[in-house]
């Protein structure tokens, strides 16, 4: 009813104000000239004038002349026709000859004239009202919807870019686990007749970029049925309470819309674990927690309304989401291996004109630990670079381009170097290349250059043949002798006087892996098969900031030692690969002072003497 009134007040206003508007302009048929009082005297002395009509402050002559158009004259308002002739003058006898008559303005027009003045500013008064009080309400309804879920539903009809397991290259182990959740949603009476539950909650876990929210749609996909998508730190307000509200809202909407999936990305933002916070918002992070795992116990596990959720970070969830009867299943997503990039390289090299010459099997070989993220963005930067160049193909150059942007940024072709620089950058680069291809359990060297790339003066890339799930001890001490190659040539070749900052990444990367090996990895020794070290992961103000290192200082004296032996003995090792291999530093420092660049083939041809 109070809309209804609202509507027809607003209705009548605007139509008032066009009326007044109107009331305004001449919109006569007849055409009309307005002409000067003094024109009007002549025209009456001269006994032209047919007839004169007094309007409030107008005066209309019609003119003998049927041919002329009808005259208007504007004279003083509430000035009376006879004084305003008395003043001019007029014979009285000519104007006898005249029809004069007087008409009072009536009508709308009138009434709208004569009202217009106070109407318009009330009426603009009114308007601003209104639309403030309209705000006002607005900003009501949004505190109001605080506790509504943000979630955002995607039915299986009204989404034409709907995702299958097509669309998902690799992962087979993670598309099995997933293949029962599928069959539930779509048969649910398979399996409550076997008196078998499905599990409520499925745990996706994984490095970034590997495809964990793309799987979650294409579960959904495939089993057509509505997804709700929402990220955990979505459920946190400033307001204590708002997201526990947002929690039951959400589920509430998958139940009527079941079978259905819930899908929480990042629910670290939420699940971690309790008991770590001091107050503000941690207080309500629990309490949307809490929710979470009260509403994964309520809900009937026939309903079909399957939870899924992505994490990062398996290791900061709290416990009791982990349990049987919440996430119950945990699927691992890791890293693709050689057939899986392979996989995805293809779905990703849809709608790109890709050279014939370029094989994607070779190129799944140069990138291993890139995730599917990755390769996505590896394909898009050769695009870029393509486009860039005019090309109409994306060929090797520009792929073999983009490997290197994406691992280490652009080349800067333009910074300026001396000679001597170039001449320590192409030494420093040779003794990594040197000594990791002379090393048998160092991975092949695929690239050398002295161009400069995001942070790195130059760079030397190797990459393994094939994917490595472990790593021995031997390859680390021949890893660390080619990580330390840099800095061993440039004291061989200049001198420790002239030892420059170059090799500094170097040095904290050969640091950190043999400080891995002795504290993590137990490939000391002298210290034996022990981890040492406190916790890396330091929550706030309560579970893990009391645990102190669990050594003590003679041990840490100990390993300070076992480091520096294992990084000394890796200099040694790099020393003597150096001296042994004069003659193809200077052939391939010779080679790269003039190209800048070589590739692995020219490489190998290089050392052996070719």
């Amino acid at each position: 009813m109070r809309n209804l009134i609202k509507n027809f007040l607003f209705i009548f206003l605007a139509l008032f104000l066009i009326a007044a508007l109107l009331s305004f302009g001449n919109f006569s048929s007849e055409k009309s000239d307005e002409i000067g009082t003094s024109k009007l005297i002549q025209q009456i002395n001269n006994e032209e004038v047919k007839s004169i009509d007094v309007k409030g402050d107008i005066l209309e002559i019609t003119l003998k002349d049927e041919s002329a158009n009808l005259e208007k004259v504007k004279k003083e308002y509430g000035q009376p026709f006879s004084e305003l002739m008395d003043n001019y003058g007029v014979d009285l006898e000519k104007l006898s000859g005249i029809e004069v008559a007087v008409k009072d303005e009536t009508g709308f027009a009138y009434w709208a004239k004569s009202l217009a003045p106070y109407l318009i500013p009330l009426i603009f008064i009114v308007v601003i009202i209104f639309f403030m009080t309209r705000q006002v309400q607005g900003i009501n309804n949004k505190a109001m919807g605080f506790g509504q879920s943000a979630g955002k539903q995607t039915k299986p009809e009204e989404n034409p870019d709907k995702k299958t397991f097509k669309d998902v290259a690799g992962a087979r182990e993670a598309k099995e686990e997933l293949e029962e959740i599928i069959d539930f949603l779509k048969n649910p009476k398979r399996f409550t007749e076997m008196g078998a539950k499905i599990p409520k909650g499925v745990l996706m876990m994984g490095a970034p970029g590997t495809g964990k929210t793309l799987m979650a749609r294409a579960v959904a996909g495939e089993a057509e049925v509505p997804f709700f998508n929402i990220s955990g730190s979505e459920f946190v307000e400033m307001f204590v309470g708002v997201g526990a509200s947002r929690v039951r809202d959400l589920f509430n909407k998958a139940k009527k819309a079941a079978p259905a999936i819930i899908f929480i990305d990042e629910i670290d933002a939420v699940g971690r674990k309790r008991g770590a916070g001091l107050g503000g918002s941690h207080d309500e992070r629990e309490q949307t927690l809490n929710q979470i795992l009260v509403e994964m116990d309520g809900f009937d596990p026939h309903i079909g309304v399957i939870v899924v959720a992505a994490t990062n970070r398996p290791d900061v969830l709290d416990k009791a989401l982990l349990r049987p009867g919440r996430f119950d299943r945990q699927v691992v997503i890791d890293l693709p291996d050689i057939e899986e990039r392979e996989g995805i390289l293809k779905v990703h090299a849809k709608g790109k004109p890709l050279s014939k010459k370029i094989s994607l099997r070779k190129l799944a070989e140069r990138t291993p630990g890139f995730s599917g993220a990755d390769l996505e963005n590896l394909l898009n930067e050769a695009a870029i670079l393509a486009v860039r160049k005019n090309k109409k193909q994306v060929d090797e150059e520009d792929v073999l381009e983009s490997i290197e942007k994406v691992l280490l940024g652009p080349a800067k072709k333009s910074r300026v170097m001396t000679d001597k620089e170039r001449q320590m950058t192409a030494y420093h680069e040779s003794g990594h290349a040197i000594v990791g291809h002379f090393l048998k359990e160092c991975d092949p060297v695929r690239k050398i250059s002295i161009i400069g790339r995001g942070r790195a003066g130059g760079y030397t890339l190797s990459m393994p043949d094939r994917d490595v799930r472990y790593q021995t001890l031997a390859q680390f001490r021949d890893n660390l002798a080619m990580t330390l190659g840099g800095y061993v040539i440039e004291t061989m070749i200049y001198g420790a006087d002239q030892l420059s900052t170059g090799p500094s990444n170097d040095l904290k990367q050969a640091t950190a892996q043999a400080t891995a090996m002795v504290m993590r990895y137990g490939m000391s020794e002298k210290l034996g098969p022990r981890i040492y070290g406190v916790n890396e992961e330091m929550i706030f103000l309560a579970q893990e900031i009391h645990e102190k290192k669990n050594y003590s200082e003679k041990t840490a004296e100990l390993i300070d030692i076992e480091i520096s032996d294992i990084l000394e003995s890796a200099k040694n090792r790099a020393t003597e690969v150096l001296k042994d291999k004069k003659q193809e530093i200077e052939d391939l420092v010779k080679v790269l002072l003039e190209k800048e660049t070589v590739e692995q083939d020219e490489f190998k041809k290089i050392v052996e003497g070719e």
